[in-house]
Formats: structure tokens, C-alpha cells, sequence
């Protein structure tokens, strides 16, 4: 039987100074894995009252954890979207990628550290700017990582499958490159003044759920032509 011959720029045969080019779905595999651990971690951060006399007040005492857990949680599950999203793009995977989400994957795992930090800075009332702002800053290192990796693998376009367009790039580029403003922001926001620089970053996880326009435009368009073939 005779084997399939792979084109030399097709994820097979491509290889690169940085590398031979790999399948993501490994990637996308272990840095699901290490998601779902750094985001469980986080209730893990909330201790249960000892007084169990006045449990219902101990309860409510823990309203920092809560704040603290809830953000964090959303921000995470929001870095796990858009970290399949970019994925979905990405044909295959160079050094260069594989070194870069390393390094989301360790922020990442930082992350219920920071979480407990900020919910401890808020329920004894001390240090809250410094706990925004290293909250805040963890997350702007993922959205500095994030745009790093886009910028890698859509330079050439070898490492991109055909599923985006250039309009599509461009709108995730801008997606991206946002993120850095607004995470800067509300960081800074949050060094001057701790909650309003907690809301900012909420905001931040309203807008970031709603779909990149062209992404959606370029897939009705693949559909369309699906059905008039």
C-alpha cells in the first residue's frame, strides 16, 4: 500500500530552527489538565470557621475568600476559553509555543496563591493595594504571554490552519492586545484605589466572553458555502 506523502509545509515535514512541529492536542491536553487543577486549588484557599457557635456570622466573615474565589475562578475559566480559541487555530506546535505556554501554565498554577493573598488582604484590612496589584499583575503576565504566543505563530502563518482568515488574526490581535490595556489598567487602578480596580478587572470578564466578531463572521460564511455545495 502505498503511504501518504506529506507536503513539505504541512505539519509533518516542516521543521524549523526552533524544532520539528508538533500536534497541539497534546498541548491542549496537559494545559486542560493543569486548568482544572490551579482552578480547583481555589476552594481549597477557603478555610471554615472554628467558631461553630456563631457559625452563620463565621460565614459571613469569609466574604473576602468568596470575592476572592469567584474572580479568580471566572478569570481562570476565562483564560481556559480563550486558550482553546487561540488552540484552534494553531496547526501545530513549535519550541518556541511549547516554551511559551510553559509559562501560562506556570502563572497559571500561581495563581490560587495570589487568590489567597488578595482574600487575606481584604479580611484583615492591610495591604490590599499590594494584593491587587499582584493579582492583577498575574493576569496581565498571561495576557503579555498570550499575545506573545499569537504573535509567534501568526507572523509567517506556518504554524495556522486555514479555519481563520486574515480578518479573523486581526480581530484576535486586537482581542489580545486589549487585554493588555485593560489588565494594566484596572492593576494600576487597584494600586491607588483596591476595589475600584476589582471592578475594573470584573469588567474585564464580561466583555471577554462575549464571541471575536471575526471569528463568528468567517464561520458563517464556511457554513453558508457548505450548503450551497
Amino acid at each position: 500500500m502505498t503511504q501518504p506523502v506529506h507536503a513539505p509545509g504541512g505539519p509533518e515535514g516542516r521543521a524549523t530552527s526552533f524544532g520539528a512541529q508538533r500536534d497541539p492536542s497534546r498541548v491542549l491536553a496537559f494545559s486542560d489538565g493543569v486548568i482544572a487543577i490551579s482552578i480547583t486549588l481555589l476552594v481549597l484557599e477557603i478555610r471554615p470557621p472554628r467558631d461553630t457557635r456563631h457559625l452563620l456570622e463565621g460565614l459571613g466573615r469569609l466574604w473576602p475568600s468568596y470575592l476572592a474565589y469567584i474572580l479568580t475562578f471566572l478569570l481562570i475559566g476565562q483564560v481556559w476559553a480563550n486558550h482553546h480559541i487561540m488552540f484552534d487555530h494553531i496547526r501545530s506546535a513549535d519550541r518556541v509555543v511549547l516554551f511559551l505556554n510553559t509559562l501560562v501554565l506556570m502563572d497559571i498554577a500561581f495563581l490560587p496563591f495570589a487568590a489567597s493573598v488578595l482574600a487575606e488582604a481584604f479580611r484583615d484590612g492591610h495591604g490590599q493595594r499590594t494584593a491587587v496589584v499582584l493579582h492583577g499583575a498575574a493576569f496581565e503576565l498571561l495576557a503579555v504571554l498570550f499575545n506573545t504566543i499569537w504573535w509567534w505563530v501568526r507572523r509567517d502563518r506556518w504554524l495556522l490552519n486555514d479555519t481563520i482568515d486574515d480578518a479573523g488574526v486581526t480581530a484576535v490581535t486586537r482581542r489580545f492586545r486589549l487585554a493588555l490595556v485593560w489588565l494594566a489598567a484596572g492593576t494600576a487602578l487597584g494600586a491607588v484605589i483596591p476595589v475600584l480596580g476589582l471592578a475594573s478587572i470584573g469588567a474585564f470578564i464580561v466583555y471577554y466572553w462575549l464571541p471575536v466578531a471575526g471569528e463568528i463572521s468567517e464561520a458563517k460564511r464556511r457554513r453558508r458555502r457548505g450548503h450551497r455545495a
